[in-house]
């Protein structure tokens, strides 16, 4: 039976401008940065930090956002919620997010901490390490949640990133609590080994308590998660609480399981990676475009494989190239 839901996904996390930059591996080691990593930072040293990179390119990120646009291009209908400052860079990542038909209405913050901006160094190999300034994006309340748009949308997708910040953490768990009740599937991404570090315990409550229909995660960070270091025993430990867990390998592809059946996909086949950013936010992108029209889990993971390696072969999170048709082109 076809969905009635106004909405595909409809997602919540950081509104966030990323400034994306070439960099050497000198400077990250100068730095004193993890490369590939991300670390939350202050105003003052995301200046300090700003001065020292090279030429830059600012575009709307966000994580759960990148998603959004990706699914968007799919055809997917999607929503989203997220805080922005009334500032210059609020008005282009709200400009941007509205281009590619995400429904996005969160009211801007009049005063106070201006919007969010991720300064990603990004090194020969491709590697990007990410310098995320929070900004307003963590001042998401609960009375911003558009809790009619959660119960006209099929899936809710949280991102992980953003449970850090008390405010935004308790704007979640009412979501969830409304997404539930409304009958719609919770989809919930990981983000960063760090969130599960600090919010690690949250997470295996809430996976306990049966609230998560679908779990994100890579190799790193499911083994966190799970609190091993074998990657198969860590699968197998999480998958038996969530009825769909997905988990992405870099170059080793990605898998899921479901009631306890594995399915495996390689990755697509790339000459030159160019920047890894928005992988895992754009193969979460087509493995849900592909839940929403009902694909099998082996043909949603292809579709998830397809977007990360068209991303990773460009500079930014946004696709510039027809998703769609690559998609279409790959699965006939």
């Amino acid at each position: 039976m076809a969905s009635t839901a106004r909405f595909d996904v409809i997602a919540i996390g950081n509104a966030i401008v990323d400034v994306i930059a070439r960099a050497e591996d000198s400077l990250i080691e100068a730095e004193g940065l993890v490369k590939g990593s991300m670390r939350l930072i202050d105003a003052e040293e995301a200046e300090r930090l700003y001065a020292s990179m090279g030429p830059a390119v600012e575009m709307s990120g966000g994580s759960a956002a990148n998603t959004l646009a990706g699914m968007a291009a799919l055809g997917c209908k999607c929503a989203f919620i997220g805080q922005v400052a009334d500032d210059q860079l609020g008005h282009v990542f709200t400009h941007d997010l509205r281009a590619l038909n995400v429904a996005y209405d969160t009211p801007p913050l009049a005063e106070g901490a201006p919007t969010a901006r991720c300064l990603i160094l990004v090194t020969p190999d491709g590697q990007r390490t990410m310098n995320t300034f929070l900004g307003a994006s963590h001042l998401l309340e609960q009375a911003m949640i558009d809790e009619a748009r959660i119960a006209d949308s099929d899936i809710l997708y949280l991102e992980g990133y953003l449970w850090d910040p008390p405010l935004s953490r308790a704007a979640m768990r009412r979501a969830i609590d409304v997404a539930r009740g409304a009958g719609r599937k919770v989809a919930f991404t990981l983000s960063d080994a760090f969130i599960i570090d600090r919010h690690g315990d949250d997470f295996r409550a809430l996976i306990k308590e049966g609230l998560f229909d679908i779990l994100f995660a890579n190799e790193v960070e499911i083994c966190a998660l799970a609190g091993v270091e074998d990657f198969d025993v860590a699968v197998a430990q999480v998958s038996a609480e969530v009825p769909l867990l997905v988990v992405t390998r870099s170059e080793k592809g990605a898998i899921a399981v479901v009631e306890g059946q594995r399915t495996e996909v390689g990755a697509e086949p790339i000459d030159a990676v160019i920047d890894t950013t928005g992988a895992g936010d754009l193969f979460a992108a087509g493995f849900l475009a592909g839940q929403a029209e009902g694909r099998s889990i082996a043909e949603c993971l292809t579709m998830g494989a397809v977007c990360a390696c068209e991303i990773i072969a460009q500079m930014g999170p946004r696709a510039q190239i027809d998703l769609k048709a690559r998609v279409a082109a790959k699965l006939g």
